[in-house]
């Protein structure tokens, strides 16, 4: 459920994006200003929520070089490799494409382990990259649907969302989620305190406001927090199939909102994988 939560969140900030993106908000800003606030929030409310001893161990060296990977290799490129494939496709092929994060985690795990995924793994990530082949051509092998620099950050969204999920494991098991999540935002934030200081803030509006508020609390702060915290529960696979439902959010709000629809072959390959969620969810059941 907090897998659901947390994607569904992440999957309505997508369209509000997308709508500041047309205002001439610049996406690399709009990362680093929301790494940088939802990091203090978040990291003020756990050090609040937790105990001293817990404030002294996570800023050991192994822990912090720990929360540095995590900060510059999932927490930033998993929200500026996102706002990118929306900036140059757009908000609901976007979460299409970084749906393939689940594929990347299945092959790392494999990797790691050194073993053969679960049958249930492959006939899912085949049924995944079946999924995104549809998607980027709307069926017509050898053109593509959308432009290659949407496809590109699309796909390298699906990368950092696996590196997200796995980099904090240890982490996650040994701190609560608020401390991981609130530190990682704010360190991988600092990278762009240059640009936040020079960059001209955007023209403000109730709904740039309510917006930006909006990307902040849910499509951040709570987004992340849910997700991260269900890797406890769940198998980092199984956490990262479930996350189906953030495109499955995008593209409603998408037809809602720009009205922006999908090919057939385009509809299809959407549902090849987000059918994938629903194989995981089915082999979890049976263990």
């Amino acid at each position: 459920m907090l897998a659901i939560i947390g994607t569904m969140f992440w999957g309505i900030s997508s369209p509000f994006a997308q709508a500041l993106f047309a205002q001439n908000v610049k996406p690399l800003w709009l990362v680093g200003a929301r790494l940088l606030l939802a990091g203090i929030l978040l990291s003020v409310w756990g050090f609040i929520a937790t105990d001293k001893e817990q404030h002294k161990e996570i800023f050991k060296k192994k822990n912090l070089i720990l929360l540095i990977l995590f900060a510059v290799f999932g927490m930033v490129p998993s929200q500026l490799t996102f706002f990118l494939a929306i900036r140059y496709g757009n908000a609901s092929t976007a979460t299409i494409l970084q749906f393939l994060g689940p594929v990347f985690i299945i092959v790392c795990l494999a990797i790691q382990y050194r073993k053969l995924p679960p049958r249930i793994d492959v006939i899912s990530l085949m049924i995944a990259v079946l999924g995104t082949i549809l998607v980027v051509t709307n069926g017509k092998i050898g053109t593509l649907a959308l432009s290659a620099a949407g496809i590109f950050w699309g796909i390298m969204a699906g990368v950092s969302q696996a590196s997200y999920t796995l980099i904090p494991r240890r982490l996650l098991e040994q701190f609560d989620a608020r401390l991981v999540t609130g530190l990682g935002m704010f360190i991988g934030s600092i990278l762009f305190w240059p640009l936040i200081l020079t960059t001209k803030i955007p023209s403000i509006t109730p709904f740039t406001v309510g917006s930006f508020a909006y990307i902040i609390i849910f499509g951040t702060m709570a987004s992340y927090l849910c997700y991260l915290q269900s890797v406890k529960y769940i198998p980092a696979s199984t956490t990262g199939m479930l996350s189906a439902f953030e495109p499955l959010t995008a593209n409603v709000l998408s037809v809602l909102w720009f009205h922006e629809t999908l090919g057939t072959f385009q509809t299809l390959g959407a549902v090849l994988i987000l059918s994938t969620a629903f194989l995981q969810a089915m082999a979890l059941k049976g263990k």
